[in-house]
């Protein structure tokens, strides 16, 4: 079969082109710009790719037409496949027919940390000798790729709340079909689609619904949403991973939560050295170099949803051991003169908090320079503007970069006072930040984009010894 995929150069459509090759169908794709990094692994798998979206790519009269859910009605190519009456699907209608529905499917949803939790079960059932399949949200390091079709019976995918394509405004998880899902955790994002957090926990709750009798949701003991989610109807198994540690729990209590419901996975430990329990007892020990509580709550998730599919725990807690990340995900780019450069895709206000208190308990030593592009659509509508100050409220110095959004930006940052500066110029903010780094310091950019290569601009400023002005 032909397919001709629209909006290609995403990394879901991108994961979908090289899964219908390595299935044996002749792929084609197209795309408004044909950029890298994924146009690059495109091309080398031999996917010709087109630039833009013309009306005259009908002329390759593929068998299917695969539809990105960034491409709208009024794209002339859409238009025209409408108007031809052409077959067409969406992506995650296309991922479920041809590739998971033969499969043992493991789904990984929550507002955060899906691409990591995704990469850390894949290199699990991988280590565990079970060949699977997977499509990620970024580029495992232990893969260095975001997408495989494998020849195991079981398929990781990264289960997205975002909507399907223009004629499908479900969510692309309710297609997944999982025998096993892990809900990670649930906060309200995507102002541009949803307009509350109500909203979302509909979109999961048709997730729970799809999930069969003899399936596994694994839900972190304390989430008021997705408890929410679960009160509306649950008929699969349950089982909790404890995701709070000393302190938080404390918090919890206080507020007027009570102590969480007893987890069947828990931890006893630091962030980058703790015992792995079940039910209490101890079944394994992770040690590594990843930073964050947050990370130490993805392991629990992990190696619960891996035990589901047959995983020995203990096993599971060695394959993590030697599990070296995710691109863009607290990725050190760098050092210069004494400076730190780190890299995450932090891009909503609760993943800013976590991945700075996870660099503090990490680094404690040395000054944390926090520089974020505030990209994500739901940002730029300023949706979440009130929150960053808190967000951002444990770094030493924060650097905002105004450019591309509407909203006043240096307002919003205003009660942080002079541990806060905005810049409408990606050159003066870099500027900005080697003027004021010092050895020592740990510079942590955030962004969901490519924030203008001002992760080497940065480097290679401190490494002159002044600011880049090229």
């Amino acid at each position: 079969m032909h397919i001709h995929i629209l909006g290609i150069c995403g990394t879901f459509m991108g994961g979908v082109a090289a899964l219908a090759q390595a299935g044996g169908h002749r792929v084609t794709g197209c795309d408004a710009q044909v950029y890298p990094p994924m146009s690059d692994q495109l091309q080398a798998l031999g996917i010709e790719l087109v630039e833009g979206f013309g009306a005259e790519q009908l002329a390759l009269r593929p068998d299917l037409w695969v539809v990105g859910n960034a491409v709208s009605r009024g794209n002339p190519l859409l238009e025209a496949i409408l108007d031809a009456q052409q077959p067409y699907t969406s992506g995650p209608q296309w991922l479920a027919e041809h590739v998971l529905a033969r499969r043992w499917t493991l789904a990984v949803a929550g507002t955060h940390g899906k691409t990591t939790t995704s990469s850390m079960l894949a290199w699990i059932l991988e280590q565990a000798g079970l060949r699977p399949g997977f499509l990620i949200g970024g580029v495992a390091q232990d893969f260095g790729v975001s997408a495989r079709l494998g020849d195991g019976e079981c398929f990781v995918v990264e289960a997205d709340e975002y909507d399907t394509a223009f004629c499908d405004k479900r969510s692309k998880f309710v297609h997944y079909r999982p025998r096993t899902a892990i809900l990670n955790n649930l906060e309200y994002d995507h102002a541009d689609i949803f307009p509350d957090l109500a909203a979302i926990e509909t979109q999961f709750h048709h997730l729970v619904r799809t999930v069969p009798r003899r399936g596994r949701l694994i839900v972190p003991t304390r989430s008021p949403a997705l408890d929410r989610v679960l009160r509306r109807g649950c008929w699969s198994e349950v089982e909790r991973f404890d995701h709070l540690d000393g302190e938080d729990r404390h918090v919890v209590a206080q507020a007027g939560g009570g102590e969480p419901e007893a987890a069947a996975w828990s931890f006893r430990g630091d962030e980058q050295d703790f015992e792995l329990l079940a039910r209490g007892r101890a079944v394994g020990r992770v040690r590594w170099a990843l930073m964050g509580a947050h990370n130490r709550a993805n392991a629990l998730a992990a190696v619960a949803a891996a035990a589901h599919a047959g995983v020995e725990p203990a096993l599971a807690c060695e394959a993590l051991g030697r599990f070296q990340g995710v691109r863009r995900r607290m990725q050190l780019r760098g050092s210069a003169a004494g400076v730190e450069v780190y890299d995450d895709f932090a891009h909503h206000p609760t993943a800013i908090a976590t991945t700075i208190a996870g660099l503090r308990r990490a680094r404690p030593d040395g000054r944390i320079l926090a520089v974020f592009e505030p990209r994500s659509n739901t940002m730029k509508l300023g949706s979440m503007k009130q929150q960053l100050p808190q967000a951002l409220g444990a770094a030493d110095l924060s650097f905002g970069y105004a450019g591309g959004i509407d909203w006043d930006l240096a307002e919003a940052l205003a009660p942080l006072g002079a541990r806060a500066r905005t810049h409408r110029e990606l050159q003066a903010l870099v500027d900005d930040v080697v003027a004021s780094a010092r050895p020592g310091d740990h510079v942590l950019v955030m962004s969901n984009g490519g924030f203008g290569g001002i992760h080497e601009r940065l480097l290679r400023a401190l490494r002159e010894g002044a600011p880049d002005r090229r």
